[in-house]
This record gives structure tokens, C-alpha cells and sequence, in this order.
């Protein structure tokens, strides 16, 4: 593994190492999710950028394997929960039970302690279950019986829904889809990429894909401070704020993009930033990463959405219609950190 220094403050030539590794990183977790660099890429930003991931995908196409292996590479240790209409709260967050033996009320953690928390069909369970979530993806803690718990840092989620699944299903609340960072899928595969991935599957001679780990949970923290360092100057600042107004004043939309989804589509463009080893913001960093991070936080007009018109392809749409900063020094200026 590489020695990287952790015990100093990030600075901005530290963009280049983080660059470098994201690449490794995704050059394993691609050993084992075959041709899907491009959202591997969107899910690792949300790592860097310290953030939640929301997978919507119909079974089978390695929302599931994804995680994991993304656990896996990362270092970090790995929760499952499998969301189902009768999973009470409790059976996330962990809660107080009596020792017989000491005579005394203890607390037993739930599997949210871990550093990154697989949701999986996270849209199966109700809302009271699906809320238990919130305090802990917002805070990086949970709350029973009155005593607060801290969760270990780096707390990562990604959760899995299925888009075609209705019965026994409860959509996410918009509340709660504001909490992630962003929403992807993966698709299904080319016609070359399943030959590639049955082929290695036939080869391997058996089903998992034995992965090593690039990272540690404080490898990855230090990545994460780093994209804290990169510079976004205010006119990319005021593009990022210019596309969020948009949202708010389209006919298309009945409620725009909040100030919660402004930040998160800074931390995103901060994260694109690091990826390309540049220590800076570019629009064309927040043009790249617009739609996964702002789009799930729209409510389409109620004509659209009858007709079932796609967000994405609204947002993505609108994003081009908003002048992007051009002709100015965008670096940051020398003598500053």
C-alpha cells in the first residue's frame, strides 16, 4: 500500500496523490463491476466528497457487488442491511438491552456502525425505518434513549432501490433524498462488457472476485481533506449558485434545488477537481456532475410528471442554458493554501 503522510494539514499539491490513487482504486473495484468506470467514478466522488450514495437500478446489475467492493478496496469495514417492510428502527441503530449478568442497561450497536453501510432496497421498509437513517447520514451519529452515539469516521451509505418494484415498496421521502450527495445507476452492460464480465466469471472457476485493499479509513479521510483544500474561485462559486436559481425559477419545476443541494454540488465539483490532479475548480468540473447531484432533489411539475418526463433530461437541458464563467484565471492565486 502507499505511504501516504496523513498527519499533515492537506495542501493543494496533494491533488496530484489523490488523482493517483482514486485511479487505483477504481482500476480494482473495475476487476470486479466490468464496464462501468464512468459511474464508478460518480460513486467514488461521493466517497471523496464525503458523502451518501443513492444506486436506482433494477436487479442484477451489481448495485449490491458494488458497494462491497468499494468497502473492500477502501479498507473500511462493511454493513449490510437487508430493508424489508418489517425491519423496525431499532434493527438499524442498535439498541439498550439488560444484562442479566451485571444487572445493568447496556447498549448493543446496530450494523450503522460501520465505515461504509450498505442500504440495500432501502425503499422496502416504511418511513419510520427509513427515517432512523436520517440522524445518522446528517449528524454521523444516532440517538437512543436519550444518549448519543458517535459513528466511526469515515460513515459512508450507499443505498439500492429498485425502480420498478411497487408492490410492498414506500418511496423515499424528498427529505430523505436530500440527504444523499447524489443519485446514479449503472445500466446494463454493453454486449462486449458481459462477454468480458462471463468470460472471467468461466475463467475465475469460482463467483467472487478476491479484491485488495488500495486505501485505509485514514488514507481515505486524508483524500477527503484534501478535496476540502481545493480552490473553487467565486466565479465558478456564482455558476454553481447561478444553476441552483434556474431550478427555482423553471416552470419545469415545481420545487428547485435548495441550499443543501448548492453545497453538495461544490463538494461534487471539488471531488471531480481532485480526480483530475488539478488543485482548482473548472465549470466543466460542476457541468460533469450537475445532474447526479441535483437532480433527485427536484419535484417535476405535476403536467411533466404525468407524462413521466425524465428530471435528468430536463436539468441536463437547463444546465446548458446557464452561461458558464469563461476567460478568467480560475487557479488559485499564488501565495494562498
Amino acid at each position: 500500500m502507499e505511504q501516504v503522510t496523513t498527519e499533515r494539514p492537506a495542501g493543494p499539491s496533494d491533488a496530484a496523490t489523490v488523482a493517483a490513487l482514486a485511479a487505483r482504486v477504481l482500476d480494482e473495484v473495475e476487476r470486479a463491476v466490468v464496464g462501468k468506470r464512468s459511474v464508478l467514478e460518480l460513486v467514488l466522488l461521493g466517497f471523496l466528497a464525503d458523502g451518501h450514495v443513492l444506486l436506482d437500478d433494477v436487479p442484477g446489475v451489481a448495485k449490491t457487488l458494488t458497494a462491497r467492493s468499494f468497502a473492500t478496496v477502501l479498507g473500511c469495514s462493511f454493513g449490510r442491511i437487508q430493508f424489508t417492510p418489517d425491519l423496525l428502527p431499532g434493527d438499524i441503530t442498535g439498541s439498550v438491552v439488560y444484562n442479566q449478568r451485571d444487572s445493568v442497561f447496556e447498549f448493543r450497536a446496530g450494523p450503522v456502525f460501520t465505515n461504509l453501510l450498505l442500504g440495500d432496497e432501502v425503499n422496502r421498509a416504511p418511513a419510520k425505518t427509513q427515517a432512523a437513517l436520517l440522524e445518522a447520514m446528517a449528524e454521523l451519529q444516532v440517538t437512543v434513549d436519550g444518549r448519543t452515539h458517535p459513528l466511526p469516521r469515515p460513515f459512508l451509505v450507499v443505498a439500492t432501490e429498485n425502480p420498478i418494484e411497487h408492490e410492498g415498496t414506500y418511496s423515499l421521502p424528498e427529505a430523505q433524498l436530500d440527504r444523499f450527495l447524489l443519485r446514479t445507476s449503472l445500466g446494463y452492460p454493453s454486449a462486449e462488457d458481459e462477454w468480458e464480465l462471463l468470460d472471467r466469471r468461466l475463467r475465475r472457476g469460482q463467483e467472487a472476485v478476491e479484491l485488495q485493499a488500495v486505501l485505509d479509513p485514514e488514507r481515505l479521510r486524508w483524500c477527503q481533506r484534501v478535496v476540502e483544500s481545493i480552490h473553487c474561485a467565486p466565479p465558478v462559486g456564482r455558476y454553481i449558485v447561478s444553476l441552483a436559481a434556474a431550478t427555482r425559477e423553471s416552470p419545469a419545476f415545481e420545487v428547485g434545488v435548495s441550499p443543501r443541494g448548492t453545497l453538495a454540488l461544490a463538494r461534487l465539483a471539488r471531488a471531480r477537481a481532485a480526480l483530475a490532479g488539478r488543485d482548482y475548480v473548472l465549470p466543466d468540473d460542476v457541468k460533469s456532475v450537475a445532474v447526479p447531484a441535483l437532480a433527485h432533489r427536484l419535484v417535476l411539475a405535476t403536467e411533466l410528471w404525468i407524462r413521466h418526463v425524465s428530471p435528468e433530461a430536463l436539468l441536463a437541458q437547463l444546465v446548458e442554458s446557464v452561461p458558464a464563467p469563461a476567460g478568467e484565471d480560475l487557479a488559485r492565486p499564488p501565495g494562498t493554501s
